[in-house]
């Protein structure tokens, strides 16, 4: 050792090695410790089997625990990670009661060899964690308040993209055909903002409440969109069943990939909400003629100067099957740049929302507030992505990479779950929408109550063999048809004394005078000197009068409370001491079937990478960590 005095500070040096402790392994300690005692690590042990050769002495186990440390720890690599990890590599695989550590390429061979069946396995056992231990156990749940005081339980179904960039390289008749690593794991499609070659789409489902994730479906490419959306609600379903939450009371936000009509059919009944993006139902009819009429509501955004002005169209025919549901059309004007979302038709932008929420317990003006607070979802992708990066190529396979992400969404739930018992903070309530007043009317046309309006009605018959109102069918130009054919047109509209706003249309006479319907149209036929008129009544719809309140947790505090808990603090692993050499036991005695070379069972494999109880007991000291969080671990105190 070598000393140095000449200065106010002494320093010493040695040649003798002392590898620092990672600053992740004191949290690796805690979530494995977590996972042990809730029964996590045996049931991978006896639930998720795969059966291959040529991994030696590992089982599934043994992987779990390298992708488990590799999520926790943030390294960029697994080289990296290795690298760290390699003085600790006896006590890291301590912690799951393992002895050794597979090597990096043993861990690639496992990944690539993956199947369906053990991948499903981990899924399953994954949700199965999830449903065990609800996040809120106060008496104040998370969820959406409607204005009839109807609770909601909101989830964001979305993808996300991870893009590869592929080298160029020449392709001569006389070298063999590229073979691509990702080939298998990617293939061309639909970039958006990520440069790249070929992409890898993913499905994920979040409760927007909690922030905890359900689940995540990935494919090359574009991936099966309408696949993933149906196994993403059977996710979905198994989580009502687990809590008994009605499924009438569960709102679906979707992304704008999926706003066609052919959707609903793959949502088992589920209200949902998402942008569309058929444009042709703007020829209906039925939503050109409200388009003629006064709009419902105006909305804006205080970060944005864009104001829409919106129509509520309800019980719109939108499916191949004939599903209906309601159609929010947002309008605003054009810009001097092609609009982002939308299509423009003579300088007016037009917008689509497709949803089933009652009009009683929302305006439209909530179903558009609701979809666009889908940002706090790319919020929480965005956190996914700079804590944990779980797109990232951790295998060449599918199922491999699929097994990666399942472990990188658990650890996202454990550090949400360990961080509440650091927190328990209660549920935060958001006043999402404020209450309809009567003395209030927050609209731009005074002829537009603040709550918007109901369908369209029309006079119903008067008199036998006589037309009415109902008889006059909407015309896609906002105007309407008689039974001969004449156009009507809008000329006057009046506010009623209830609050209701009355639009008259009238015909012209001079296609009345020589109409041979005449008499079957007017009271008084030929003698009357006046054209038809057919009156349309606009009562305000009947909406309740409590305000929208939203109530969760917060999406990033909990984690990071974890995450940042033993980053900075001190953590001591010291190796026991190995047992006393004994003298070479005798050769045990060998059964027939070892004698044979049988077939090892799924136990017989286990066993032979377990961590025998005669080895050393590394002991991990954590500092920093509070006394009832130690007692909540069951871990000892000094």
């Amino acid at each position: 050792m070598n000393s140095i005095a000449d200065t106010t500070v002494m320093i010493q040096t040695t040649s003798q090695s002392a590898p620092a402790t990672p600053s992740w392994f004191g949290e690796v300690a805690l979530i494995i410790e977590h996972l042990r005692k809730q029964g996590i690590l045996s049931a991978i042990c006896e639930q998720v089997r795969f059966a291959r050769r040529r991994f030696g002495r590992y089982e599934v186990i043994d992987f779990v625990a390298v992708l488990f440390g590799y999520a926790i720890s943030g390294e960029r690599t697994l080289e990296t990670f290795y690298d760290h990890l390699h003085p600790f590599a006896a006590a890291f695989m301590a912690l799951f009661g393992r002895e050794r550590l597979p090597a990096r390429s043993t861990l690639s061979r496992f990944l690539a060899a993956l199947t369906t069946e053990p991948i499903e396995a981990l899924r399953a056992l994954f949700l199965a964690d999830l449903l065990a231990r609800p996040l809120g156990k106060e008496e104040q749940p998370a969820g959406l308040w409607d204005r009839q005081g109807r609770r909601w339980i909101v989830f964001d179904i979305d993808g996300t993209r991870e893009a590869a960039r592929q080298r160029a390289l020449p392709q001569t008749s006389d070298l063999p055909v590229p073979q691509r690593r990702l080939r298998p794991l990617c293939a061309p499609g639909y970039t958006g903002r990520k440069r790249g070659e070929v992409v890898r789409s993913r499905t994920t489902i979040l409760h927007a409440h909690t922030h905890q994730w359900l689940g995540s479906f990935s494919g090359p490419g574009n991936g099966k969109s309408r696949e993933e959306l149906r196994r993403a609600v059977a996710q979905i379903q198994r989580y009502l069943a687990a809590h008994q939450l009605p499924a009438a009371r569960v709102l679906l936000r979707l992304d704008g990939l999926y706003g066609t009509g052919a959707t609903l059919s793959d949502v088992a009944g589920l209200s949902v909400v998402m942008r569309g993006k058929d444009y042709q139902l703007l020829s209906r009819a039925e939503i050109q003629f409200r388009l003629s009429l006064p709009p419902d509501q105006q909305f804006s955004r205080p970060e944005s100067a864009l104001v829409r002005t919106l129509y509520d169209c309800p019980l719109v025919t939108v499916g191949p099957d004939g599903q209906r549901c309601r159609v929010v059309v947002a309008t605003h004007p054009a810009g001097p740049k092609k609009p982002r979302v939308g299509v423009e038709r003579d300088g007016i932008v037009y917008e689509l929302f497709l949803t089933m929420l009652p009009q009683d317990a929302f305006t439209a003006a909530d179903v558009v507030a609701l979809y666009l607070h889908r940002g706090a979802f790319e919020n929480a992708l965005s956190d996914e992505d700079s804590e944990q990066d779980p797109d990232r190529w951790c295998s060449h396979a599918s199922w491999g990479q699929e097994c990666w992400q399942i472990i990188s969404q658990w650890l996202w739930n454990l550090r949400l779950e360990l961080g509440h018992h650091l927190h328990p903070d209660p549920v935060r309530t958001t006043e999402f929408a404020s209450a309809h007043l009567a003395e209030q009317a927050q609209a731009f046309d005074s002829a537009s109550p603040a709550q918007g309006y109901g369908p369209a009605e029309v006079a119903s018959p008067w008199k036998t063999d006589r037309f009415s109102g109902r008889d006059f069918a909407f015309q896609p130009d906002g105007t309407l048809r008689c039974p001969a054919g004449q156009k009507l047109t809008a000329h006057e509209r009046r506010r009623e004394a209830d609050g209701s706003l009355r639009v008259v249309y009238a015909a012209s006479i001079r296609s009345c005078r020589p109409c041979p319907l005449r008499e079957q149209c007017q009271w008084q036929g030929k003698v009357t000197t006046k054209p038809r008129q057919v009156s349309v009544l606009l009562h305000p719809l009947t909406v309740g009068s409590a305000p929208l309140l939203w109530r969760d947790w917060s999406r990033r505090r909990y984690r990071r409370a974890c995450i940042q808990l033993l980053r900075h603090q001190r953590v001591d692993v010291q190796h026991g001491q190995d047992p006393e050499v004994r003298a070479a036991p005798s050769p045990p005695v060998l059964s027939r079937a070892q004698r044979a070379r049988y077939r090892l069972s799924f136990a017989e494999r286990l066993a032979r990478n377990a961590r025998v109880s005669s080895a050393s007991r590394p002991m991990i000291t954590l500092f920093g960590v509070p006394e009832t969080f130690s007692a909540f671990l069951g871990l000892a105190a000094t």
